[in-house]
């Protein structure tokens, strides 16, 4: 639109002043002849800005006049650079707008401010996604976003994580985006739960009003679901012995509130883990006979079968 470019024209000759044309065209990616008009446009509106026509000639700002953001710190325009380097507005399709935001509260700022932000820019990079990682922006996120903006009620066909399929009607409440996964916090039968986006096979947003209750707060809700979950987490105590050499990995891999007893054995180490269910202790086999099931009883004589039936397979 014209007004934002007229405003990032403003904003870059405030902070630089005289640029050349053919500069200010780059940055804007539009004609020199469309820079000569807007700035035209802005002397018109009271602006004190002027145009030097010829080889070495450019467009000024009169000196001392300034339309800078009020209280941004050096420290704190800097933070911003990092803050947007992330996916998740990216995914929301703020992407572009971020980019334009961003490149007028740059040119905004005071030299010294400018350059500080600069060098955060050129130097520092978040990149939220994993190794081998495919594109993880959900298929349906869209829709979501449509019904959670609008206020409207979405159907959903969604997967479990343990597989099974099921279709609910939901009030969507908000969305948050943990760890590169987006998280819709909906109410659905009068429960507020936690559907995973990527989980989400079909998405249809009703005509009907979503019910919003009055004070809800996204943030305290989200704390309370993951507090929740967490506790979940943690159901089941497994106690093991692990070989020395691979505690730290078990630990990484398992270890959520762990205990660990260091004992006078060299080589072995005993601790207790901790899985949302007794099934989810399954995970432990990975680690051969690097660790050893001591509690609770039922676990150690499923593994102690489990292995029974793998050395008759292969015998």
């Amino acid at each position: 639109m014209k007004s934002d470019r007229l405003l990032a024209l403003l904003l870059l000759l405030q902070a630089r002043s005289p640029r050349p044309a053919t500069e200010l065209s780059e940055r804007l990616e539009v004609s020199v002849r469309t820079i000569y008009r807007d700035a035209e446009a802005l002397s018109s509106a009271g602006v004190p800005v002027y145009a030097e026509r010829g080889r070495s000639g450019g467009i000024a700002l009169l000196p001392g006049y300034r339309t800078q953001v009020p209280g941004l710190s050096g420290d704190e325009a800097a933070a911003l650079f990092v803050l947007m380097t992330g996916t998740a507005h990216t995914d929301l399709g703020f992407g572009p707008s971020i980019g334009g935001a961003l490149r007028k509260l740059l040119a905004s700022l005071p030299g010294t401010q400018q350059d500080t932000a600069e060098l955060i820019r050129e130097r520092i990079l978040v990149d939220p996604a994993r190794w081998r990682a495919h594109d993880t922006r959900p298929e349906h996120l869209g829709t979501v976003q449509t019904a959670v903006l609008d206020t409207r009620r979405l159907r959903l066909h969604y997967r479990k994580s343990q597989g099974a399929e099921g279709t609910y009607t939901v009030d969507p409440l908000g969305l948050v985006h943990k760890a590169g996964v987006w998280h819709l916090i909906a109410r659905h039968r009068q429960v507020t739960k936690n559907f995973r986006v990527d989980r989400v096979l079909d998405a249809t947003v009703l005509d009907s009003n979503a019910h919003r209750p009055a004070g809800f707060d996204l943030q305290t809700t989200w704390h309370e679901l993951q507090r929740d979950f967490s506790g979940s987490m943690r159901a089941v105590a497994v106690r093991v012995r692990v070989r020395r050499r691979i505690l730290g990995r078990v630990l990484r891999m398992h270890g959520q509130e762990t205990t660990v007893d260091a004992g006078d054995d060299e080589d072995w180490v005993g601790t207790t883990l901790r899985f949302p269910a007794l099934e989810a202790a399954r995970a432990l086999l990975a680690h051969g006979d690097d660790l050893e099931i001591l509690d609770p009883p039922e676990l150690r004589d499923r593994f102690a079968d489990l292995g029974h039936r793998i050395a008759a397979m292969y015998s």
